[in-house]
């Protein structure tokens, strides 16, 4: 076998030097010949079909023509001069123009010779043209073309400027996929290729670029898209089953007075089968004397702090510490209040570390961690701070966990010397099943699919900014009944200025349309300081306001179960998970909820998609998983972890088959050969250890 180059350097590539890898590098994160032979095509233009001149008639769609240039002129004068050349295949005739290196193509261009002329027509005072159009001869082409179907590339302005647009990369992958042949070894054992009917890796590398024919391409794309979930699958679940045999938790063995004290006497509402499940689950996990991993799944509202206060209450019965980590001082404050609120009464003393906590607090709070009087402690990142420092932390809780890297995790669960705490991660966004198998293979998944009884479905209703003033006749009305009301208007960071704008503006027109003192109007955005945000939050609690005017600041606000009424104004620049966090803010009283989606008249079809969901269904699965099919991944699970799938060809919204496949491979895989240590497995295990080398042990942190 030939020496495998993958891992050589891209700037040693024939074609490449170094001003051409510095923008590779910089502009694709293509280092070595490896990455540049993994960025694939996005689509292709199949060579095969040829098109009459005659058939020549729409702007804006690429046509192959193949004939022979019957005349040649350059017209016009020194800077406006352009070479026209005539090109006739029989059934017409059709000008192609070149206002750029006219010398270039005069050189190149010859008479009576067959040529294959690709490019979009325009039609200019009459006249039908290609400007710029590819150019070949026909033997050139059929000699140099490793397949009937051209890849296109993404690229850019800067890749261009160096002759790396889509055909300056094409030329440059197509050496490449020549010097690979014969030196890239299979990844996958013979008989799970031959149970799957997988095409060879090496082959189905060279074919995503340069396919021979359709059935090769979807082959190639299957194959590699398999790989890419099996690896990912392999990963998470060898890392699972590696903790589970060498990681030990602390054996939570007693259930007593302070989880039976507030089961019995401080539980605000019976709890719902589904939150009983879920806690038979934990504390089953935490008596196991394994460290629990758990991720808990709960649409907004279905009562996951109080499950989550209960696996704390285990914990502190068991002579441990607790802790709960929120990505906002909001909702930290939230929790704390929570927290106080469910515990009044109850010995526990519950504390909060954020960035704005004072020195003087901040050290009296860590001198009662480090001595176990502070048993549970509420914060933001500022929990992970060196003197955040616990006598026996036993239970993690961290709330809407992708807001936080799997890195920062970890300093927490390394705060014990002896065993990890138990980890119980939280997400209001209920994440489709594909994407929960990617990002969190390597824990147990609990679901609360029930709301607490009382709890009304929202409904909800799309309206044109037209229809505004029925709209706020509603609202009238709604107040005269008591009820309390928000209008949420978009504050998007790219331009914030123009969005407090819009925010004031729509501020103004509410309180003219809602006079004093019959009306009484508040205002909340997260450009103000948390005292004066605090201030309006109390107001409106307490009634001292009717309606509420805000940004997405109030989409893990305070509960105010009095607010029977959401409003949402450009509700077509909200993505759909965010639109359902915000409905999830009202409908938590007894009374009958709305929320009412308000769009200008001017939709994109992706718009008319979110609105149409969030009116049909309050399924917070149902809404997660066409979100994920219109933003894909990385939007939904946060930036900061969207890069960890390693998905570059398959994708999570429309490949679950293969991933169910993969992850059935994979499992089978290990039951076997946990080491992956065996013969047959060799190759595998080669590529495993190449694809993971850089990677951190992250499996064994939540």
């Amino acid at each position: 076998m030939k020496e495998d180059i993958r891992g050589k350097k891209i700037e040693y590539l024939k074609g490449v030097g170094p001003l051409r890898a510095e923008v590779l590098k910089k502009e694709l994160g293509i280092f070595t010949c490896g990455d540049l032979l993994k960025y694939y095509p996005f689509r292709y233009v199949d060579r095969t079909k040829f098109n009459k001149v005659s058939e020549v008639k729409e702007e804006g769609n690429y046509y192959q023509l193949k004939g022979t240039i019957v005349r040649i002129t350059t017209m016009g004068e020194r800077g406006k001069k352009r070479f026209v050349a005539m090109f006739s295949d029989g059934s017409g005739t059709l000008e192609l123009v070149w206002f750029q290196g006219i010398k270039w193509i005069a050189e190149k261009i010859r008479s009576n010779t067959e040529y294959i002329v690709f490019g979009k027509p325009n039609f200019f005072a009459g006249k039908m043209s290609m400007v710029h159009p590819e150019l070949n001869e026909t033997s050139e082409v059929e000699q140099n073309a490793p397949g009937v179907f051209q890849p296109v590339y993404h690229s850019g302005e800067k890749l261009s400027m160096k002759g790396l647009d889509s055909k300056g990369i094409m030329r440059l992958t197509r050496v490449l996929v020549k010097s690979i042949e014969g030196s890239i070894p299979e990844s996958l054992p013979d008989d799970m290729r031959n149970r799957f009917n997988l095409k060879g890796f090496e082959s189905s590398l060279m074919n995503v670029h340069f396919p021979t024919d359709e059935a090769s391409l979807q082959k190639a794309i299957f194959r590699l898209k398999f790989d890419e979930f099996f690896f990912g699958q392999l990963r998470l679940r060898r890392l699972k089953m590696i903790r589970e045999a060498k990681q030990k938790g602390f054996p939570f063995l007693t259930v007593g007075e302070q989880f039976n004290d507030f089961y019995k006497n401080h539980l605000p509402f019976p709890l719902t089968g589904a939150q009983k499940k879920v806690l038979k689950e934990i504390r089953v996990d935490m008596g196991s004397g394994k460290q629990m991993n758990r991720l808990l799944q709960g649409d907004v509202g279905s009562g996951k702090t109080v499950v989550a206060l209960m696996s704390m209450l285990i914990g502190i019965d068991n002579g441990f510490q607790a802790c709960m980590m929120a990505p906002t001082e909001i909702l930290a404050n939230q929790h704390l209040e929570t927290l106080k609120e469910l515990l009044s009464g109850m010995k526990i003393n519950v504390g909060l570390i954020t960035g704005s906590t004072k020195a003087s607090q901040r050290k009296k709070i860590t001198e009662s961690l480090g001595d176990g009087t502070m048993h549970i402690i509420l914060g933001t990142h500022a929990l992970l701070e060196d003197d955040v420092q616990f006598m026996k932390l036993g239970v993690v809780v961290i709330d809407e966990q992708h807001k936080f890297g799997v890195e920062q995790r970890s300093r927490l669960w390394n705060r014990n010397e002896t065993s990890p705490p138990h980890i119980l991660v939280m997400t209001a966004t209920p994440i489709p099943r594909t994407l929960a198998m990617t990002f969190y293979g390597d824990l147990e998944v609990s679901v609360i699919d029930e709301l607490p009884p009382g709890r009304k479905p929202v409904s909800t209703v799309h309206r044109f900014e037209s229809q505004r003033l029925k709209i706020w006749g509603f609202l009238k009305e709604q107040i005269k009944e008591g009820r309390q009301i928000y209008i949420v208007y978009p504050l998007i960071e790219e331009s914030q200025k123009l969005d407090l704008n819009n925010l004031y503006a729509g501020y103004e027109a509410v309180c003219r349309d809602f006079p004093a003192p019959e009306f009484r109007i508040g205002i909340v955005h997260g450009q103000m300081k948390p005292a004066d945000k605090d201030f309006e939050m109390r107001r409106f609690l307490k009634k001292e306001t009717q309606i509420l005017v805000a940004t997405t600041v109030i989409e893990v606000g305070v509960n105010i179960a009095n607010a029977s009424v959401m409003v949402i104004e450009n509700a077509e620049r909200f993505g759909l998970s965010q639109l359902h966090q915000l409905r999830g803010r009202v409908g938590r009283g007894a009374d009958k909820s709305y929320c009412i989606l308000i769009t200008s008249g001017k939709l994109s079809q992706e718009a008319k998609v979110r609105l149409d969901t969030m009116c049909r269904t309050n399924d917070g699965f149902e809404i997660a998983e066409t979100d994920l099919k219109l933003r894909g991944p990385g939007d939904i699970m946060g930036t900061q972890q969207s890069g960890e799938t390693g998905l570059r060809l398959a994708d999570l919204a429309h490949d679950e088959q293969i991933l169910l496949l993969a992850r059935d491979a994979a499992k089978e895989i290990l039951e076997k050969d946990m080491t992956l240590e065996k013969p047959e497995h060799k190759a595998l295990r080669e590529h495993y250890i190449t694809l993971f080398k850089d990677k951190p042990d992250w499996g064994r942190v939540s």
